[in-house]
């Protein structure tokens, strides 16, 4: 034989080696979790023990710690996860322990945006199918060919894709698979009207990915807002439809048996459709997101689609279409729609109900529609203002006061306040506060009802106003004070309930206290024109004459403070000593000086004005204010001023002039006159002017026979031919019966 040559054996497979290196362990960004990452290292070993082929794969684990919480050991948790994970090493137990302890502690940032968009894992719209099969990531093409068979089949494969889309861990790996999207997406446009469970199945498999905002691009290339859309309408078709039949059915006797039939059958698809009608909007609002995808969802009709759903009785899906419209509510043309569907009527029946978070939602909703002034009636109509009222003492307490207050901004609506329980509690929630800051909304809504006479009334029985009182004096509260005010703007009994406080209110008016918390307790003092009250003694004893004199010069303070000081001087110049007081004290020519500083100001012009009408009632200040002022200069200038109620003020002011001074009143004649004659005057001196070639009218040397006078003093002129007007000025009776309508002007002469 011949030798064989030595030819090395080729090295055959025979062993798969692998092992794991570079472990590290970090917190989950979002979920009470560890991420475990590390490195899988495999080899293929020859029979001679050689390294034939490597290959290495990165790869994580996520150790889920549901039972960890605020009160959890994270020490014994540790080790326990220690023990249970071989992938990580004892000597990480340290390190595992602090991650554990960061989770523990951590603040959820995205808190909120969770509760806005509800969780795949935490959402189940449908439970109509139910598996006993647990699906796999990696069967995922097996899924995929069921959607080609027969309906249960593809009901079959939908619901183990939605299994597996359920794990948002799941999703960027399903994102990658366009086969079992598009397969999805296929099957939803074609079969949707023939199986309710299976158009269900497969939109929860893409409201898993429409809870993410990266992944909206992917829903919206397969256009399932769109078919969402189409799905709810039709739906909402179908519902009308049912509820016709079973009205028919309901009516006839003979059918009474096939009517029980026909709504057992009609419960069991309103089950299902409800639950498709949810995952349909999740989605929708999901996408919203976006503010270009909302307004293509709104042009679609959706507001109309979602006030319709208003009248359902799932909770589940009422909670949706709350979510949904309350967001929608912030637009100007989907809160009109609102005002056209009678959305304020539809949700009045939801308010109050026991599921809280349903409750939440729709206080929340009618906080958004409250800003409408059209809209809160529409709520009072409705019977709102009482049930919101009831709320008060719950958890939606907050809410309530919002909503409350919005209603009580309308002077139409105050008074119906006093028909509920809301003043008692709003009045224990204000004892309650003790020293401690009272919510803005409380009081905000507090100094509103304070505005009506019957709320007023209410708020001041018992030890009301004493305790308010108490509350402003001690804490300087400007807000309680306010609210005080507008009690003291009520006559009758609850103004009297003013006298035993009129001394804690003078005091506080001082340089030493701040401006605004003063503002307040001089309105209040300016409020109170009561009878038994002696403003002499009040402003001896509290020397309140030089503050208010010294306020009223402009640039002295704001004028807001000013202006409170003008209204007070009105109030007490109601008392002869008084206006004595003030007039001597040089106090006059001041408020002058000031009407010329303000003269744009109507309501500054108004108020001193209202001081002069007071004064001039008085002997004592009459000839303070006609002979040793110009005031009644400036009352003549501001008779015919825009603003009627200065008008009004002016007029009866310079009446009583007119009757004590004769000078003043001719002054005064002459003015009126001219101004309601002013057209007929004007056309009388244009016709003088005019007309130069008359000889009655212009002497030989051109000179005017009515010279240089006031053409007022020639009363030959005011139609004495026609006998108007006899040549001494008097009228004549035949005027009053020759006038049209027989009216006069205020004056007694012809109106304009």
């Amino acid at each position: 034989m011949f030798p064989q040559p030595n030819v090395p054996t080729p090295d055959v497979p025979t062993a798969l080696c692998s092992h794991m290196k570079g472990c590290s362990i970090d917190v989950h960004p979002t979920e009470r979790a560890l991420v475990v990452q590390y490195e899988v290292e495999a080899t293929v070993l020859g029979e001679l023990g050689n390294p034939m082929v490597g290959e290495r794969k990165e790869c994580q684990k996520i150790i889920r710690l549901k039972s960890l919480n605020a009160h959890t050991d994270t020490s014994s948790l540790a080790r326990k996860v220690v023990e249970e994970c071989r992938l990580i090493h004892p000597s990480k137990l340290l390190e595992v322990e602090q991650l554990l302890f960061y989770l523990q502690n951590r603040k959820h940032s995205n808190d909120n945006q969770e509760k806005k968009r509800i969780s795949p894992r935490d959402f189940t719209p449908y439970a109509g199918v139910e598996l006993d099969e647990e699906a796999s990531i990696n069967s995922i093409s097996e899924y995929v060919e069921l959607l080609y068979e027969d309906i249960q089949e593809k009901i079959r494969g939908a619901t183990l894709i939605l299994q597996l889309a359920r794990n948002p861990d799941n999703l960027e790996e399903l994102i990658q698979n366009e086969t079992a999207l598009g397969a999805l997406a296929r099957v939803l446009r074609e079969d949707w009207k023939q199986s309710v469970d299976l158009a269900t199945t497969i939109i929860y498999v893409f409201f898993c990915f429409s809870s993410f905002s990266q992944f909206h691009g992917l829903v919206t290339h397969f256009k399932i807002g769109a078919l969402c859309m189409n799905i709810i309408e039709h739906e909402l078709k179908r519902y009308d439809l049912w509820q016709d039949e079973l009205q028919k059915k309901k009516k006839n006797q003979n059918l009474k048996k096939e009517h029980e039939k026909s709504f057992r059958k009609y419960q069991s698809l309103l089950a299902k459709q409800e639950q498709l009608l949810r995952v349909c909007l999740c989605l929708l609002l999901n996408l919203a997101e976006d503010t270009r995808t909302e307004l293509k969802i709104r042009n679609k009709n959706i507001v109309h689609m979602l006030v319709k759903l208003l009248d359902r009785e799932d909770e589940e899906l009422l909670l949706v279409a709350l979510s949904f419209l309350k967001k929608l509510s912030i637009f100007l043309e989907n809160k009109n729609d609102m005002a056209e569907t009678f959305a304020v009527e539809k949700l009045a029946r939801l308010v109050p109900c026991e599921h809280q978070e349903l409750l939440s939602t729709a206080l929340r909703l009618l906080l958004n529609l409250s800003f409408d002034t059209s809209l809160r009636g529409h709520m009072v109509q409705a019977g709102l203002l009482p049930k919101v009222s009831s709320l008060l003492g719950n958890q939606s307490r907050q809410l309530s006061m919002c909503i409350l207050y919005h209603i009580s901004v309308d002077d139409r609506f105050k008074s119906m306040f006093a028909d509920t329980d809301c003043i008692p509690q709003l009045m224990k929630m204000v004892y309650a506060c003790g020293e401690e800051k009272m919510d803005v909304e409380l009081i905000s809504l507090c100094i509103n009802l304070a505005a009506n006479r019957s709320n007023a009334k209410i708020i001041c029985e018992g030890n009301g106003l004493k305790m308010l009182m108490k509350r402003a004096l001690k804490l300087k509260d400007v807000l309680v004070m306010k609210m005080i005010r507008n009690l003291s703007q009520h006559n009758g009994p609850t103004k009297s309930l003013f006298l035993d406080h009129v001394g804690d209110l003078a005091a506080q008016i001082s340089e030493d206290e701040a401006e605004e918390f003063v503002i307040e307790c001089l309105g209040t003092l300016a409020n109170l024109t009561i009878p038994d009250l002696d403003w002499a003694l009040v402003l001896k004893e509290y020397n309140l004459v030089p503050y208010l004199k010294d306020r009223l010069k402009p640039g002295s303070a704001e004028d807001d403070l000013i202006l409170e000081v003008v209204i007070m001087i009105g109030t007490v110049s109601m008392d002869d000593s008084c206006a004595a007081m003030l007039a001597k004290s040089g106090l006059i020519p001041a408020l002058i000086e000031l009407l010329n500083a303000q003269q744009e100001d109507d309501e500054f012009v108004c108020q001193i004005v209202y001081v002069f009408y007071q004064m001039v009632f008085h002997k004592a200040t009459r000839d303070v204010i006609v002979k040793d002022t110009q005031a009644p200069a400036y009352l003549i200038d501001l008779m015919h001023d825009n603003n009627a109620e200065i008008r009004k003020v002016c007029h009866n002011t310079l009446d009583i002039i007119a009757e004590y001074d004769e000078e003043w009143g001719k002054k005064i004649q002459n003015e009126k006159f001219r101004w309601y004659n002013g057209q007929w005057l004007e056309m009388v001196e244009n016709r003088l002017m005019d007309e130069e070639g008359e000889p009655f009218v212009f002497g030989e040397d051109r000179e005017s026979f009515i010279g240089d006078r006031d053409i007022l003093e020639r009363p030959d002129l005011f139609y004495s031919a026609d006998g108007i007007m006899s040549a001494d000025g008097a009228i004549s009776p035949e005027f009053y019966t020759d006038f049209p309508n027989g009216e006069l002007g205020q004056t007694g002469y012809m109106g304009k």
